[in-house]
């Protein structure tokens, strides 16, 4: 079983102290749920209240409950009014874990099966993007290893094939490379300037053998492998259940740039690119509004006038940051109450 350490249960290690502002319920939360297999805690939180990343200001779990950090299937959550506070519990599958007691859950660190947990966001949607594609400089793609043949001088290759690279200096890497094309220019959305390029993931590789050329097999692949095509070593992520779901502490605001995955329009669990990065205080598991810019109509009541006007800016969702680089960030769409498009605007969420 693969095991990895965390810390534990991380969408409820935030320490804020508990009542300290009205917590907003959501409408008609349920008084119990129980944890499906293929929930979220961003989910379940959800159910209960209107911003999910406020669940751990009103969580309590039964101290008696072994190992009462993770949540798992059969779990009962349960919403409780304490001197007319929200609370919400955790009541365990059996008996003999169901003793009275609660306890506000503190940070710990301890080795935890992860197969089995509900993780915080829906991790098979944001895996491929934890290694590829990121986003480089210029100068990363002019200095990168690149494909200098493909085995038996083929015009293409694919899984399974052997690849020789020149310009890996590391021999010792174990992880393996990342074969990547260059993509599109990513721009800020007022100066135009550029922030960086998308890299496009291609393939991933383990070294064989070192050299100049070095020899690599083709581990797996999502589009043809060419000549010329660059490499970067896999940089392996935390996995999705150590983000802790919260608001950026500084003002942010900027836009939607790009889509990946060839999505035309935006929707929930989908990923999107936007203009602001950890230069502008931007880090793993911050939360940000998404509102639909206002469209700019001309007046056609008022004939003399004929001004231009400019709608409003309307919500539209919910964006968590999973992958913050430092001039621009890749996040994904939690929540969708109506269409997103590349261009919307991204900024700190209203409690």
């Amino acid at each position: 079983m693969r095991r990895i350490h965390s810390i534990l249960f991380v969408i409820l290690m935030l320490s804020r102290p508990l009542w300290a502002e009205e917590i907003p319920l959501a409408d008609n939360p349920p008084q119990r749920y129980t944890v499906v297999k293929g929930d979220t805690l961003w989910d379940i939180a959800a159910r209960f209240l209107r911003n999910p990343w406020q669940w751990p200001e009103i969580w309590h779990a039964n101290p008696h409950i072994k190992d009462p950090h993770w949540i798992y299937p059969g779990d009962v959550i349960v919403l409780k009014w304490v001197e007319g506070q929200p609370q919400l519990t955790l009541q365990r599958g059996g008996a003999e874990n169901l003793r009275g007691g609660t306890e506000k859950l503190q940070p710990q660190i301890r080795e935890t099966p992860i197969e089995q947990a509900i993780p915080t966001i829906p991790y098979e949607a944001i895996r491929q993007f934890l290694t590829s594609p990121r986003v480089v400089t210029k100068e990363e793609i002019k200095n990168a290893p690149y494909i200098v043949s493909l085995q038996d001088n083929r015009i293409v290759g694919g899984t399974g094939d052997t690849i020789y690279v020149r310009g890996i200096e590391d021999s010792e890497n174990t992880q393996g490379f990342t074969v990547f094309r260059r993509g599109k220019a990513l721009r800020e959305h007022k100066t135009k300037d550029i922030l960086g390029y998308e890299a496009i993931y291609v393939a991933d590789t383990q070294l064989e053998k070192g050299g100049d050329p070095a020899t690599l097999k083709v581990t797996r692949s999502n589009r043809e492998i060419l000549v010329g095509d660059k490499l970067l070593p896999i940089q392996e992520e935390q996995l999705a259940l150590n983000y802790q779901p919260r608001p950026p502490s500084t003002k942010i605001k900027g836009r939607i740039i790009n889509v990946l995955d060839g999505v035309s329009q935006i929707g929930q669990y989908n990923i999107v690119v936007i203009d602001r990065g950890s230069q502008d205080g931007l880090e793993k598991g911050h939360v940000l509004a998404i509102l639909r810019k206002g469209e700019k109509i001309r007046d056609s009541v008022d004939k003399r006038a004929a001004e231009m006007v400019k709608l409003p800016d309307e919500k539209a969702g919910l964006l968590l940051i999973f992958r913050p680089f430092e001039k621009v960030s890749y996040g994904i769409v939690m929540k969708a109450t109506r269409a997103i498009h590349i261009d919307d605007i991204v900024k700190n969420p209203e409690l």
